[in-house]
């Protein structure tokens, strides 16, 4: 009888641009941490004048964004479950799914930290470095490892709140993660001359701060008990879990995989076009943790509509956020093409490697457009939960990706790289977005 009146459907309510903002502002604020994180350490390291510790932290970023990001599918199955049992106005569900991520979080931080040996022989074997770059991911591997646990847990936490549409929370505790880790980053690496070591003791520290933030916050969210025995022993609901999980996480690992693969290919042009080629992938993840937050709006409201079946929300939700989408997408490439040399001097002091990253600016500027209609489908078939068609579009893309790094880079070298990333992105937007309106007209068919 208790769980009964934990149910209060939502059904009918407004998408517009308010709303929409109102989420994505913050979490668009929240993402963009992330990068300037990325920029500050690859400051910090810049300033130490090596090409081999710049290639050695972005060959250990790769490796870690191939670990965590792999496991990203927490946050994004988090936030689309956890929102459409909100428009359902199901909080008893709600309470159940995260405690269910935050069980595979704990499982998952666990066997990271048990195969972190393995993970970073493959890695290295892979990437096929220089000896200076690799004794470098050793040093920053070893130490980043340790935070395994708790970046997991922080994804299961961020994903409840962004769920439940708080981005306001989700925007403090991201600001938090970063902001730790980013004044630690400047006093630890360049102050007290711990270097490539004292960036990677600032993720440490950060990670875990924030976990304990987040835990004490999540209860508080909650006021009345709600019963969760009979959920968390639902065995349909963690098979939908794991299904869900199962097919993010292939996703995100593929996606990883495009990016790692673009790392070591341009490591065979040499450590000067690697390190370059770092700088300016900080260009692509600005843009794209930019285009994130109305990404993420995406999702919670399309979730939101799809657990109160109320179709107008889900059509409103699409059209606003790829709308806006584009809108920040033209801002970005803009303000890339404008600034990217000032950018570029900025962030290493390397001559060499200054004068090749202007070579290849306009491909990292051209970014953000190539992969909007990507991001924004990401956050609709997330809030959702069409995770299997967003499976299969990203293997169809990755096909398209070595298609053309094959056909391009005997002609075109580094450009050919490039070029094969933007059509990656761009090929995946436009699968996605055919399969839109059939998921849409099925999903909502069978709710009626």
């Amino acid at each position: 009888m208790a769980d009964a009146h934990a149910r209060t459907p939502l059904r009918s309510f407004e998408v517009n641009h308010r709303s929409v903002l109102a989420i994505a502002w913050p979490m668009t604020l929240a993402y963009m941490s992330t990068p300037i994180l990325g920029l500050v350490d690859t400051a910090v390291v810049g300033q130490l004048d090596s090409a081999a510790l710049l290639g050695g932290l972005a060959v250990g970023a790769i490796l870690f964004d191939i670990v965590f990001t792999t496991f990203n599918f927490l946050r994004a199955s988090t936030t689309g479950l956890v929102a459409q049992a909100h428009g359902a106005g199901d909080i008893a569900e709600q309470r159940a799914i995260f405690y269910r991520s935050g069980i595979v979080s704990a499982v998952g931080g666990i066997l990271v930290l048990a195969t972190a040996p393995l993970l970073l022989w493959l890695g290295l074997h892979f990437m096929d470095v220089t000896a200076a770059v690799e004794s470098a991911v050793r040093d920053y591997f070893s130490i980043r490892i340790i935070a395994a646990p708790l970046t997991l847990m922080n994804y299961s936490i961020l994903g409840l709140y962004l769920g439940l549409g708080r981005a306001q929370t989700g925007l403090i505790l991201q600001i938090l993660l970063n902001g730790i880790n980013i004044v630690l980053s400047i006093w630890l690496g360049l102050y007290l001359g711990w270097g490539l070591e004292g960036v990677a003791w600032a993720t440490v520290v950060a990670e875990a701060v924030t976990v304990l933030v987040g835990l004490l916050l999540t209860g508080k969210i909650w006021t009345s008990p709600t019963p969760l025995a009979t959920r968390l022993k639902n065995k349909a609901a963690w098979l939908k879990m794991f299904g869900l999980n199962r097919d993010i996480m292939i996703r995100s690992f593929l996606l990883l995989f495009a990016f790692a693969f673009f790392t070591a290919q341009g490591a065979r042009y040499g450590e000067v076009t690697l390190a370059a080629n770092a700088v300016l992938m900080n260009f692509f993840m600005v843009s794209g943790f930019f285009l994130d937050g109305f990404a993420t709006a995406a999702e919670t409201l399309v979730g939101r509509a799809v657990g109160a079946r109320y179709r107008p929300a889900f059509n409103r939700s699409v059209r606003l956020t790829l709308f806006w989408g584009f809108v920040l997408a033209g801002i970005a490439t803009v303000v890339f093409f404008l600034a990217g040399p000032l950018l570029i001097d900025t962030l290493t002091v390397n001559e060499p490697v200054r004068a090749e990253a202007r070579v290849y600016l306009p491909w990292a500027a051209l970014t953000a457009l190539a992969g909007v209609v990507a991001f924004q489908m990401d956050g609709v078939y997330i809030g959702a939960t069409w995770s299997r068609d967003m499976r299969n579009m990203m293997i169809l893309s990755i096909g398209v990706y070595f298609l053309t790094w094959w056909i391009a880079t005997p002609w075109l070298g580094n450009h050919g790289l490039w070029l094969a990333l933007e059509v990656f992105l761009g090929f995946r937007g436009i699968t996605l977005y055919a399969r839109l309106s059939t998921k849409a007209q099925s999903t909502f068919s069978e709710q009626s």
